[in-house]
């Protein structure tokens, strides 16, 4: 413990190019399924604005990536202090080499047409909306533009696994559809898009099986391209306010 505390009080000893690469490689077998492969963003914050909420320090992200951060989805990990200070290498290179620039678009005109479109029928935004699908409120903060361009374009590019529908049907014929919550040996709980939480017992089901396609329909063809610019700048705008930089 005091090795890790000592390791702390110094910036990353481990900043070469071979370390980047080294830590690189560690980030995209144990990081990348939350942060993704590029550090784009996931289910975890995007990595490459160079803006950190739980401290932006080589200690804060030592710490951070050492211990976890209570509250969130992010773990502890079992590597060791120079593993740690490698990965903390390549997500600085991540930041260095990040475009902030801003997308084009009218944000407040593709504010109005995420409401007229419907998409706080399944999307929440600063509490407002459905908690149907990801909740958008920092989405700038976690996704790039071009990522949230192709979700609105072709949102079955990319499926989070906690947001691919289960489609049933029970022994007696009646059918039904939600995001799975949790699986056992016997039984599969689910958010059920017509009826709520419901918990099905697998010896009670004729069929079963996990569609890999969005829930969220293409709005290609539907918006046009300026259209589509819009409600980009408007997703790309709601970010995170920072605590450091």
């Amino acid at each position: 413990m005091w090795a890790i505390w000592l390791a702390l009080l110094a910036q990353n000893p481990h900043g070469t190019a071979a370390d980047i690469a080294a830590g690189a490689k560690i980030f995209r077998s144990h990081c990348a399924e939350c942060h993704g492969l590029a550090g784009e963003g996931g289910r975890g914050p995007r990595l490459t604005t160079g803006v950190f909420y739980h401290g932006s320090t080589d200690a804060d992200l030592f710490r951070n990536i050492t211990d976890g951060i209570p509250g969130t989805a992010m773990p502890d990990v079992f590597f060791s202090a120079d593993q740690v200070w490698q990965i903390v290498a390549y997500v600085r290179s991540l930041s260095a080499q990040a475009d902030a620039t801003r997308p084009p678009g009218d944000a407040s005109r593709g504010a109005a047409l995420f409401r007229s479109q419907g998409c706080t029928g399944c999307h929440l935004v600063n509490g407002e909306g459905r908690a149907m699908g990801p909740d958008l409120s920092v989405i700038g903060s976690q996704r790039p533009a071009a990522y949230l361009r192709e979700s609105i374009v072709d949102p079955s590019a990319k499926v989070l696994r906690e947001y691919r529908a289960a489609k049933f049907v029970r022994q007696d014929g009646s059918a039904g559809s939600g995001f799975i919550l949790n699986e056992d040996t016997h039984t599969v709980q689910l958010l059920d898009l017509e009826r709520g939480l419901q918990s099905l017992s697998k010896s009670n089901l004729r069929k079963f099986e996990i569609d890999t396609q969005s829930a969220m329909p293409s709005y290609k063809g539907k918006l046009s391209d300026t259209q589509v610019n819009d409600m980009v700048a408007y997703l790309w705008s709601l970010k995170r306010a920072g605590r450091s930089e």
